[in-house]
């Protein structure tokens, strides 16, 4: 097997500035071009950007953010965290992360999935009762798109279309990523299409989504197609101690996570379920040794190929992130490595 992939994710939050007030959103996308740029210097091989269309996370458009860090990185993948297919034209995001793939020589990748947020929907004029099949059908689109020959293909979402050749062509593949949030339906989607499957787990022990991992690979082997990829994304940071990387995290992890709470009507963050999640669930928090130690836990329980560490936090400053991101790719990564082999 080759050796596991270990990337970061970040959704653009708007951050606050050394004054505690919140930068503009102008200033969160430069500073998170200079953590990518510091991720891809320190190891780290994969920087996930996701899209959001609300007043706290600055990036609508990753492959723009991610087409600037591909002039300024070398070696590390550009992905999205995760493009909302449902609310966009397949055909679009097909060609952008074509170019994408082209100007950074094959270093372009695509998550694609429903997300978390639906704002998207009104602001392009989707009706979310058509939830299902708008991403259904987008993703049969998107999936004959990138075959490379000429598509015909009909729908209930858009026009149909006849031999049409699509622009530009890859001169080199365009890894796509299924992300799935925890159901059968969505791991049968994501073999069915034979793309690699991303577990975003959020919450809870990560082994629980190991009957989701075995499910992929059993479909994949029963379908007579080639093993593919399992990854998993999930919230972490990465301090100098335990408790000192508890301390810089909790108030502002506690603020994004009570804002977005008190939208979909969830009680208020405490500090024991803080402590849970980080003792038996699915936040990475601790020194290096502790995340690592973590990270090689859920790698060998699911047999995942990838992890993704989304290590912004809501309001948490540039400066944390940044030390965060150095910790990870020097410390982390080469003990998880090691761990794991």
């Amino acid at each position: 097997m080759p050796p596991i992939e270990l990337g970061l994710d970040t959704f653009g939050d708007i951050t606050d500035g050394p004054d505690g007030k919140p930068l503009h959103a102008a200033h969160v996308i430069r500073n998170l071009i200079e953590e990518a740029v510091l991720a891809d210097e320190t190891g780290v091989d994969a920087i996930g950007i996701g899209e959001h269309h609300r007043a706290d996370f600055a990036v609508t458009s990753p492959e723009m953010v991610l087409a600037t860090i591909a002039g300024r990185t070398r070696r590390i993948k550009l992905g999205s965290a995760v493009t909302v297919l449902s609310s966009d034209d397949p055909i679009r995001v097909y060609q952008r992360f074509a170019t994408l793939n082209a100007a950074s020589n094959g270093r372009a990748e695509v998550c694609l999935g429903r997300g978390s947020f639906i704002e998207s929907f009104p602001l392009f004029g989707f009706d979310l009762n058509h939830y299902e099949v708008l991403f259904n059908e987008k993703l049969d689109l998107y999936a004959e798109v990138l075959k490379q020959h000429a598509v015909t293909w009909q729908g209930s979402t858009r026009p149909p279309l006849k031999d049409q050749s699509v622009y530009p062509k890859l001169d080199k593949p365009l890894a796509t990523w299924i992300g799935v949030g925890g159901t059968p339906e969505s791991v049968m989607r994501a073999a069915h299409y034979n793309f690699p499957m991303m577990l975003a787990i959020i919450g809870g022990d990560p082994k629980r989504f190991a009957p989701y991992a075995d499910l992929f690979r059993r479909a994949l082997s029963e379908a007579g197609k080639p093993a593919l990829p399992v990854g998993v994304h999930s919230h972490g940071f990465v301090g100098e101690t335990d408790d000192h990387a508890k301390a810089e995290l909790f108030d502002d992890y506690k603020r994004m996570r009570d804002k977005i709470g008190a939208e979909r009507g969830w009680p208020p963050f405490g500090k024991a379920e803080f402590e849970r999640e980080i003792a038996q669930g699915s936040l990475y928090v601790g020194s290096p040794e502790t995340v690592a130690r973590k990270i090689a836990a859920t790698v060998k329980a699911l047999g995942a190929e990838r992890f993704d560490m989304k290590y912004s936090a809501g309001p948490l400053s540039h400066d944390k992130m940044m030390k965060c991101i150095e910790l990870y790719g020097r410390k982390v990564i080469p003990l998880v490595r090691d761990m794991v082999a």
